[in-house]
């Protein structure tokens, strides 16, 4: 099977880490506007104010994307603990079915594919990094 060998693909890495990443950048831009629109066109807030909210809402994926630049594996679990933070946040909050398609395939699906993406790079930077050392 050709998805648990243990040869160095370093193509397959690298496209794995530039999805993850994109993935992760339209988590953020994603998750600014939805609290940007949230405080300016529904609350009327002023512009500095609902920037901070969305800007405030978007830092934790800002940091999970700085991480994922040098610890795949730790942005792979914090994406994971995430997206069980965002299920559990939607089980005590009661969402409707419409909230939870909405939040399920904007948000859960692409940060566990994300996480599963680090992960995989992160594997295979291991496998090569082995095979450059035993050769």
């Amino acid at each position: 099977m050709e998805l648990l060998a243990r040869t160095c693909n370093s193509e397959t890495m690298n496209f794995q880490r530039i999805l993850a990443r994109f993935l992760v950048i339209l988590g953020i831009i994603f998750t600014f506007w939805m609290g940007f629109g949230n405080q300016f066109a529904y609350k009327g807030q002023p512009l500095g104010v609902a920037t901070a909210y969305g800007l405030f809402f978007s830092g934790a994926l800002i940091v999970i994307f700085v991480i994922g630049l040098f610890y795949e594996n730790l942005a792979a679990l914090l994406l994971l603990i995430g997206a069980i933070g965002m299920i559990v946040w939607g089980i005590v909050g009661q969402w409707t079915s419409g909230a939870w398609g909405a939040m399920t395939f904007l948000i859960i699906l692409p940060m566990v594919v994300s996480a599963g993406l680090y992960y995989s790079a992160a594997r295979m930077q291991k496998i090569c990094s082995m095979e450059e050392g035993a050769a």
